[in-house]
C-alpha cells in the first residue's frame, strides 16, 4: 500500500529533479509510481490525427513522466520539509457507533497530513 495519495504535496529526494516539489496528479499503484505536477517533464511528438472530438494539432508536447514511488518523500505541513508517513488510530463516533479510524502522519513533526 502506497503511503503517497493524489493531491499530496511531494519532495523528489532523487534523480535528475532532485529538491523539486509539485502536487501528485496520480498514483500508479500496479507499478509503483506516480505523476507529480511540475516534474520528470519530457517532450512528446506528436504526429496531426483525427479523434473522436475533432482534429488534434501535432506537433511537440510537454508532459510530466511517471517517476518511482521511491524517490519522493510527502512534504511535513509544519516543516515544509520532506518527511516519512506513519499512521495514528482514532476512534471516531458515526450514526452513534464509535468506529476505528487511521490517521496519516508525518513523523518529523507528528502533525496530521491531510
Amino acid at each position: 500500500m502506497a503511503k503517497v495519495k493524489k493531491g499530496d504535496l511531494v519532495v523528489v529526494i532523487a534523480g535528475r529533479d532532485k529538491g523539486q516539489q509539485g502536487r501528485v496528479l496520480e498514483v500508479l499503484v500496479d507499478s509503483d509510481r506516480v505523476i507529480v505536477e511540475g516534474v520528470q517533464r519530457v517532450q512528446r511528438h506528436t504526429k496531426v490525427a483525427q479523434s473522436q472530438r475533432g482534429s488534434r494539432t501535432g506537433g511537440i508536447e510537454t508532459i510530466e513522466a511517471p517517476i518511482h514511488i521511491s524517490n519522493v518523500m510527502v512534504v511535513d505541513p509544519e516543516t515544509k520539509k520532506g518527511s516519512r508517513v506513519g499512521y495514528r488510530t482514532e476512534e471516531v463516533e458515526r450514526d452513534g457507533r464509535t468506529r476505528t479510524q487511521r490517521v496519516r502522519v508525518a513523523k518529523r513533526s507528528g502533525k496530521d497530513i491531510s
